[in-house]
C-alpha cells in the first residue's frame, strides 16, 4: 500500500510539473498571476476600465456591436493595433484600406476568447497574458512570455 501511495504521489508530481509545458518546445508558460500586476498597471495608465475573464484576459468593450454573434469558427474582418505593455506598437493595420480577414480558430487564444465577447461591428480592448498570446515561444518580433494589448 505504501509503495502504491508513493507511486501515485510521484505520478501526480510529474503531472503538475509538466502541466503547461508545450510539447513542441518543452518550455513552460508564465502563470497569468505573475503578469497580472503589469497588465492592471497598463489598464490603469491607459484609462482602460477592464473586466477580467476567468482565463486571466482583461478586456473593455468599447462598442458591443449589433451584428451576428461570433464563435471560434467565425470568419472575421478587423482593423486592430497591437502593442507591448510599454506602449510600443508591434503591429497595426488601421492605416490599410481593407481590414485583415481571418478565421478565429486560426489566431491566438486571447483573440479566440475576447473577440466573441462583441458582435460584428463591435470594438474591444484586450490585455492578453502571454500564456494566451505567444506563450513561452514568442513569434517574429514578439519575445517569449510577453503580455500584449490589442485594440480591435
Amino acid at each position: 500500500m505504501k509503495k502504491s501511495l508513493i507511486a501515485l504521489g510521484l505520478l501526480i508530481t510529474f503531472a503538475v510539473l509538466s502541466c503547461g509545458k508545450t510539447q513542441d518546445t518543452g518550455c513552460t508558460p508564465v502563470a497569468v498571476a505573475a503578469e497580472k500586476d503589469a497588465m492592471v498597471k497598463f489598464c490603469t495608465d491607459n484609462s482602460i476600465t477592464y473586466t477580467e475573464h476567468p482565463s486571466g484576459l482583461l478586456y473593455q468593450i468599447m462598442n458591443s456591436g449589433t451584428g451576428a454573434t461570433l464563435d471560434v469558427n467565425s470568419s472575421v474582418e478587423a482593423f486592430y493595433t497591437g502593442k507591448f505593455l510599454n506602449g510600443v506598437v508591434f503591429q497595426t493595420n488601421t492605416n490599410q484600406p481593407i481590414a485583415a480577414r481571418f478565421t478565429l480558430n486560426a489566431v491566438i487564444d486571447g483573440w479566440k476568447i475576447g473577440i466573441p465577447l462583441v458582435k460584428r461591428g463591435g470594438r474591444i480592448r484586450l490585455v492578453i497574458p502571454s500564456s494566451l498570446a505567444y506563450s513561452c515561444v514568442g513569434n517574429d518580433n514578439i519575445p517569449p512570455n510577453t503580455p500584449l494589448y490589442f485594440d480591435v
